[in-house]
């Protein structure tokens, strides 16, 4: 009784798609992809103590003191 069937799910995607129409669901659809990809960009930058600097006071000076010598050509 709890079941889903295929014929189920391809109705529900008929009714979904003349609800909101294909132009939408493509741009929401886009909107998702986008914040997804965001989302796992942050999750893989962040590192462990870089929330927390006033944990290590010396980093904010190390970072500062370092030079870009590419620049200067």
């Amino acid at each position: 009784m709890g079941e889903i069937s295929i014929t189920k799910l391809l109705v529900i995607a008929v009714l979904v798609i003349l609800l909101f129409g294909t132009k939408k669901l493509a741009t929401l659809g886009t909107d998702v992809g986008a914040a997804l990809k965001g989302f796992k960009k942050a999750m893989n930058d962040d590192k462990a103590g870089d929330d927390a600097d006033f944990l290590n006071p010396h980093k904010a000076t190390d970072e500062s003191s370092k030079v870009d010598n590419t620049s200067k050509r």
